[in-house]
C-alpha cells in the first residue's frame, strides 16, 4: 500500500507540518510506503501558463485544456506534472494537507489541481465521477483553521465547513477518488489570535495529533462521503427525481 501526501503550507515547522509528519509516520507504522510533495519547498508553480508547454498545439492562443490534452498525447507534459501524476497513479491513498485560507485552500494547492489533473489524460467527458481515473483510490482532506470548533456550522460566524470543503472534495470525486470524511483541526491559534492559554492549547493540539493518527490507523472502517454518480443524472446532467411512493 502506498500513500501520497500533498502538503501546502509555507512553514515546515507549522502545525500543518506536524500533521504531515504524523500522518507519514502513522502510515509507515501500519505498512504503507509514503511520498510527500511539500509544494512550497519544491517551488511548485501553481499558475497554468503557456510557458509550461514546449510543444504547443496552438502557438497563437493559449487554451489550458487543449494544451494539456496535446501534451498528454505527445508525452511532453512538464516534468513536475508528470512526477505528480506518477505519485498519484501509484497511490492507494492521497492526503491533501493545508490550512483554510479565505474559506478555501491556499492558491498553491488549487493551482496544483489545475495543473496536475490533466485534461484528456486523467479525465475525459466520460472518465469522470464514478468512472473516473482514480476510482478505487481513497483521498482525505486534512485541514487546519484558527477559529474554535464552536464557531462553525450552518449560519454560524465561521461558516459551514462542509460547504467550504465541498469544491475541493467534489473535485476529488470528479477525478474518481473515494473521498473519506475530512479531518479538521480546529483552533490552531497563533500570531496574536488566541482563545486559550499556551498550556491548554498545547495539550489540545497534542490530543488532536493523536486523533489524526488514530483516524489513519482505522482507515478500513471509514466510509466514503456519498456523492451523486452517472446513474443519478439524466442526459442533461440534472438530478433524476426519486419515484413517487
Amino acid at each position: 500500500m502506498h500513500a501520497h501526501i500533498v502538503h501546502a503550507h509555507p512553514d515546515p515547522s507549522s502545525y500543518n507540518g506536524a500533521l504531515t509528519q504524523g500522518a507519514r509516520q502513522s502510515l509507515l507504522d501500519i505498512g504503507y510506503s509514503t511520498t510527500v510533495n511539500d509544494l512550497y519547498r519544491t517551488g511548485f508553480d501553481p499558475v497554468e501558463r503557456a510557458t509550461h508547454y514546449r510543444d504547443r498545439a496552438d502557438a497563437e492562443a493559449f487554451a489550458a485544456l487543449r494544451e494539456q490534452r496535446h501534451a498528454w498525447e505527445n508525452g511532453t507534459l512538464p516534468s513536475e506534472v508528470k512526477a505528480e501524476i506518477e505519485h498519484l497513479k501509484r497511490a492507494n491513498l492521497v492526503i491533501l494537507q493545508f490550512p483554510l485560507w479565505w474559506h478555501g485552500p491556499p492558491a498553491i494547492l488549487k493551482g496544483w489541481m489545475d495543473r496536475v489533473f490533466v485534461n484528456g489524460g486523467l479525465y475525459t467527458s466520460r472518465k469522470r465521477y464514478d468512472t473516473g481515473h482514480f476510482r478505487g483510490t481513497r483521498a482525505i482532506v486534512s485541514v487546519t483553521t484558527g477559529a474554535p470548533e464552536r464557531a462553525f456550522g450552518l449560519g454560524s460566524r465561521g461558516g459551514d465547513f462542509q460547504t467550504m470543503l465541498w469544491p475541493i472534495q467534489y473535485s476529488l470525486h470528479y477525478m474518481g477518488f473515494s473521498v473519506l470524511p475530512p479531518f479538521i483541526s480546529f483552533g490552531v491559534q497563533g500570531h496574536g489570535y488566541r482563545y486559550e492559554d499556551d498550556a491548554s492549547l498545547h495539550k489540545r493540539l497534542e490530543r488532536n495529533l493523536s486523533a489524526w493518527r488514530s483516524y489513519l490507523g482505522a482507515l478500513d472502517a471509514a466510509e466514503p462521503i456519498p456523492f451523486p454518480s452517472w446513474g443519478d443524472w439524466d442526459d442533461d446532467g440534472r438530478a433524476i427525481a426519486a419515484p413517487d411512493r
